[in-house]
């Protein structure tokens, strides 16, 4: 850890209060949600693993990674990643990659 130059910081497993980054986390899954509820306030169990994979997916200003890369040094599939492009009506030349690195993985 010192050698990347990584400093360790401890916090408690409770109270979230004392944890700026869980804080800022659950503030901003908490507006995703509130936009993806709008019609339907009861279903947020259900739209919530579709709030969780959008924060992971997204690039943080600071890493300009995904949390997803952060952690597994990849970038997770979209299935819009497999989807041709509309104006080509062809897969894209990532999306043929990806489905190779699926192909290889399922072998």
């Amino acid at each position: 850890m010192e050698e990347m130059g990584t400093t360790i910081k401890y916090s408690t497993t409770c109270p979230t209060q004392t944890n700026g980054q869980i804080k800022v986390t659950n503030r901003t899954l908490g507006t995703i949600l509130r936009a993806l509820i709008t019609l339907n306030a009861k279903a947020w169990d259900l739209l919530f693993p579709l709030a969780e994979f959008a924060y992971n997916k997204a690039l943080s200003r600071t890493t300009r990674m995904s949390p997803f890369k952060v952690v597994y040094g990849i970038n997770h599939f979209n299935p819009f990643d497999l989807v041709p492009r509309i104006s080509e009506g062809k897969p894209s030349v990532e999306a043929s990659k990806r489905v190779e690195e699926i192909q290889k993985l399922h072998k």
